[in-house]
C-alpha cells in the first residue's frame, strides 16, 4: 500500500484532524504554560516566600525548569507507546495526565498553611506536568502530519504548532483577566480560577481526541508488520546524527519562547516597574500573531521549502536580539508592546511553522513518535526550561541588571540553529517512509 493510497483512503478530513490537534495541542500547552505565568507573578510570593528578591525568583523559575527535565521521561515512555500501539491512545492518556497535574495545582495550600510541603507539592505536580506533555508533542504533530497530503503537510502540520501560542494566548489571557481583581484577591484566589478552568477543557480536549482515528501511515505499518519493538533504540542506531542535529533546530524556537513568554515578563514588571497586565496584553497579541504566523510560514515551506522560511524567522530572532533588549529596557509600554509582539508573533511563529513538518519528514514511520518526542523534549531542557534560569544569571552578572548578555545569547543561540538547519537536507517532497536523500531530491527537481 503507497502513502498517497493509505492517505486516500481514510474517511477522515485531514483539515478536520489537523484542527483536532490544534484544539488538544491548545488546551495542553494551556495547563503547561499557566505554571510558567504563575512562577513569574505568584509562586515566588506564595510558595517561596521564605526566601528574598532573586532567590525567590531563582526558586520559582527552578520548578518551572523541572517540567522540562521531567519531560524526556514523557517523551520515551508515551513515545515508545505510541510507536508500539499508535499515536491516538497515547493522546488520550498525556491529556489526562496533564489535566490532572494542572488541576491539582490549583488546590495545592501555599508555605504559609503547610510550610515547605508546598513547594514540594508543587514541583511535583510540575513533574507530572511535564510528563504530559512531553509525550503529547509527537503524537499531536504526527495525527496532522501522518493524515495530510505530501505537498500540505507544512499547512496541516502547522496547525499542530499553533497549540503552542495559542495556549500562551488563552493563559495570558486567563491571567490578564483575573489581574484585573485587587492584590488580595487575585494573590488569595484568582489565580486558582486559571488552574481549575483545566478540568473543563480537560473534558473537551478528551472528547474531540476520542473522535479521530488512527494515522493512516502507523496503519500501514502495522499491516506490513513492521512495528519496531524498542523505537528509541532504532533512532539510535539509525539517525542518530539526523537527531542531534534535529535538537539544534529547536534551540532558537525554544528559547525565543521561553524568554518573551516567562523571563521578560518577569523582568518587565519587576526590574522595570511595567504594570502586569501591560505585559500580559502584549503577550497576548503577540501570541495571536505568533498562532497567525505558524500556520502563514507552514504553507509557505510547501512552496518555498522548509529550510528557507526557517531561516527567515531564526535570521530575524538575531538581528532583533539588541533592539528587543532596548525597547523592554526603555520601559515604554508601546515599545515593550512592540517587542513582545515582535518576538513572540513575527519570529517565533515564521521559526516554528515549517519544524512540524520537517522534523516528521527527517524520520521513519517506525520509529518517527519516538524520534520527535526525544528531539523535541530533551533538546527543550536546555532551549527552553533553562532560558529563564540562564537569562536571570546573565542579568544578574551585569552591575545594572541589562539585558545586553541575554541578547548576545540570543544571537549565539540564532547561529547554533542556523547551523543545525543548514546541515540537515530539504525534507520538502519526500515520502513519509522514504529516508533517502538523493530520492526526495529528484522529485523535487522533477516538480520544478
Amino acid at each position: 500500500m503507497s502513502e498517497s493510497t493509505s492517505t486516500a483512503v481514510s474517511p477522515v478530513s485531514p483539515a478536520r484532524v489537523a484542527l483536532a490537534a490544534a484544539v488538544g495541542c491548545t488546551i495542553e500547552w494551556y495547563d503547561f504554560f499557566l505554571y510558567g505565568t504563575a512562577a513569574g507573578l505568584v509562586f515566588n510570593k506564595l510558595y517561596f516566600n521564605g526566601l528574598s528578591g532573586s532567590a525567590a525568583d531563582f526558586a520559582s523559575f527552578g520548578t518551572f525548569a523541572v517540567g522540562f527535565l521531567a519531560r524526556p521521561i514523557g517523551g520515551l515512555i508515551f513515545g515508545h507507546f505510541g510507536d508500539r500501539i499508535g499515536r491516538k491512545a497515547m493522546l488520550i492518556w498525556t491529556l489526562m495526565v496533564m489535566g490532572l497535574g494542572t488541576a491539582l495545582v490549583g488546590v495545592l495550600p501555599t508555605y504559609d498553611s503547610i510550610g515547605v510541603l508546598a513547594p514540594v507539592a508543587l514541583v511535583v505536580l510540575r513533574i507530572l506536568q511535564g510528563i504530559g506533555v512531553g509525550g503529547e508533542y509527537g503524537g499531536a504533530v504526527l495525527l496532522a502530519v501522518e493524515f495530510a497530503p505530501a505537498e500540505r503537510r507544512g499547512l496541516f502540520g502547522s496547525f499542530a504548532h499553533t497549540g503552542v501560542p495559542g495556549g500562551l494566548f488563552l493563559a495570558s489571557g486567563a491571567f490578564a483577566l483575573v489581574s484585573r481583581l485587587p492584590d488580595g484577591a487575585f494573590m488569595s484566589w484568582g489565580w486558582r480560577v486559571c488552574f481549575l478552568a483545566s478540568i473543563l477543557l480537560l473534558g473537551i480536549g478528551s472528547w474531540i481526541r476520542l473522535s479521530v482515528m488512527e494515522t493512516p501511515a502507523f496503519r500501514q505499518v502495522q499491516e506490513e508488520r513492521k512495528v519496531s519493538r524498542l523505537p528509541i533504540g532504532d533512532v539510535l542506531r539509525e539517525q542518530p546524527r539526523t537527531l542531534l542535529l534535529g535538537m539544534g533546530t529547536r534551540f532558537i524556537e525554544g528559547f525565543t519562547y521561553n524568554l518573551y513568554s516567562v523571563y521578560l515578563l518577569t523582568y518587565a514588571v519587576n526590574d522595570v516597574g511595567v504594570r502586569k497586565s501591560s505585559v500580559l496584553n502584549a503577550i497576548m497579541v503577540g501570541a495571536l500573531v505568533g498562532v497567525g504566523m505558524t500556520v502563514v510560514s507552514g504553507a509557505l515551506s510547501d512552496r518555498f521549502g522548509r529550510r528557507r522560511v526557517y531561516t527567515v524567522g531564526a535570521s530575524l530572532g538575531v538581528l532583533l536580539a539588541f533592539p528587543v533588549a532596548a525597547m523592554v529596557q526603555s520601559g515604554s509600554t508601546v515599545a515593550i508592546a512592540a517587542a513582545f509582539i515582535g518576538g513572540l508573533g513575527l519570529v517565533y511563529g515564521t521559526v516554528y511553522g515549517p519544524l512540524a513538518a520537517f522534523w516528521s519528514e527527517l524520520f521513519d514511520t517506525r520509529y518517527r513518535f519516538s524520534a520527535l518526542n526525544a528531539l523535541y523534549q530533551i533538546s527543550g531542557v536546555i532551549a527552553s526550561g533553562l532560558t529563564p534560569l540562564v537569562a536571570a544569571w546573565l542579568v544578574d552578572l551585569s552591575s545594572s541588571r541589562s539585558l545586553w548578555y541575554v541578547a548576545a545569547y540570543n544571537v549565539a543561540v540564532g547561529a547554533i540553529s542556523l547551523a543545525s538547519m543548514w546541515s540537515l537536507p530539504e525534507t520538502r517532497g519526500r515520502a513519509l517512509r522514504d529516508r533517502s536523500v538523493k530520492a526526495a531530491q529528484a522529485r523535487l527537481v522533477g516538480a520544478q
